[in-house]
């Protein structure tokens, strides 16, 4: 985790390492908030580091080391409010913000980071890819509230898929990755596997970003993260009508809940979907609470076991009809 531990000055940089140790499997966050002590958010759990508390000049060091002392580089990033680092992990930014004419052009006087620690578990989608191809890929929606592993999930999802698996041929993938998080670019080149089939549009936005990717790479599948707004809507449903399955996920605690979202409306209308896979966090993120085709009947519920199934972090591990990858 070179990456990570090089944004900090060297005595904090020591103390991290030597607190998180043979722990970083387990690691999600590192938050470092200006004068307070450094916040680690585990799989189960959250510690602090009480013995340091970061400084101006702490932040200044890490702000110059995610800039490469050009803040002028990451106005884009800026912008938005995170910067994504080599091995893909994604910076999250706050502070005083600055506005014009009513938008964000800028976050000045930086002293909230967020860093949120990218892993790639391979197979992780594993039990989970024959539900969604009966006979071939079905448009699917993965749902779950923040931290449940749905990035996690789709990421490893597009690599199957570019890749091929079991009854399963390699298909044409398109990764439409507007905030960088499902395959970690850095200057356009993933740092995950996505899949030897599989095509990065990185950076930009879902909605442009869908009918670029259609227009410019014909994909057979698309993975998008993140959908919710009007405009990421019509573009679901002009891939769906050019022939192109999706597979995406969005921030929801239950299909009930999404249903009552105006901009979802046209999705659920015309029954776009016919494999929703509920998230939750009962232990770890990747908790499997149910797998509903279109009908709403819960496809766990129907199925013993899974084929090809790999450890317990990649398989189904059942409990009141639950199950975790």
């Amino acid at each position: 985790m070179e990456e990570i531990l090089r944004l900090f000055p060297e005595k904090l940089r020591q103390a991290v390492n030597k607190k998180l140790h043979s722990r970083w499997s387990d690691i999600q966050e590192i938050r470092f908030r200006l004068q307070q002590p450094l916040e680690f958010v585990f799989d189960s759990h959250t510690e602090w580091l009480d013995c340091i508390k970061p400084n101006k000049n702490d932040s200044i060091f890490l702000l110059n080391q995610l800039s490469e002392f050009s803040l002028y580089r990451m106005e884009d990033e800026l912008r938005e409010g995170y910067v994504t680092i080599e091995g893909g992990h994604r910076v999250g930014l706050s502070g005083k913000v600055n506005t014009l004419h009513g938008q964000v052009k800028a976050i000045r006087h930086i002293t909230f980071y967020n860093i949120r620690i990218a892993k790639q578990t391979i197979g992780a989608a594993l039990p989970l890819v024959p539900y969604l191809y009966p006979n071939q890929y079905v448009n699917t929606l993965i749902i779950g509230p923040p931290q449940t592993g749905k990035t996690t999930l789709i990421r490893d999802l597009a690599r199957l898929i570019g890749s091929g698996w079991g009854k399963a041929v390699a298909h044409k993938v398109g990764v439409v990755d507007e905030r960088s998080e499902i395959g970690g670019s850095n200057k356009g080149i993933p740092q995950h596997d996505l899949g030897i089939r599989t095509d990065v549009m990185d950076a930009c936005p879902k909605d442009e970003g869908m009918m670029m990717m259609i227009r410019s790479m014909s994909p057979e599948v698309l993975v998008v993260d993140e959908i919710g707004s009007e405009s990421d809507v019509q573009a679901l449903m002009e891939a769906i009508n050019a022939g192109v399955a999706v597979i995406c996920t969005i921030h929801s605690n239950s299909l009930e809940a999404l249903k009552k979202r105006p901009s979802l409306q046209p999705l659920f209308d015309q029954q776009v979907f016919r494999r929703f896979v509920l998230l939750n966090r009962q232990d770890k993120p990747g908790d499997i609470y149910r797998i509903y085709n279109e009908s709403e009947e819960n496809l766990l519920q129907k199925s013993r076991c899974v084929t090809n199934a790999v450890d317990w972090r990649a398989s189904f591990h059942r409990h009141n009809n639950a199950g975790r990858i």
